[in-house]
């Protein structure tokens, strides 16, 4: 089951950055890597009109609380 979404786009760093914190957190908190996933905000009209200017954005499903980017590792902790 999805738990986590991480909304991005192609070719952007921080968008890579934050890929990159988010993987080692999520793990740490036995996380499995099947219980998120990235969602290219470029596929859909809605999602880059709401998160054009704001991703990288990670949302938590079941609480719908979202992180703007810039976060960190205590924020993701937070949010888990």
């Amino acid at each position: 089951m999805i738990r986590f979404r991480l909304y991005h786009t192609a070719g952007c760093h921080l968008c890579e950055k934050a890929e990159a914190l988010l993987r080692p957190c999520l793990a740490s908190a036995g996380v499995a890597e099947t219980a998120w996933e990235k969602i290219d905000i470029a596929d859909d009209p809605q999602l880059l009109e709401r998160y054009g200017w704001s991703i990288p954005v990670l949302r938590c499903l079941a609480s719908g609380r979202e992180l703007n980017w810039p976060f960190g590792p205590q924020e993701i902790q937070a949010i888990l």
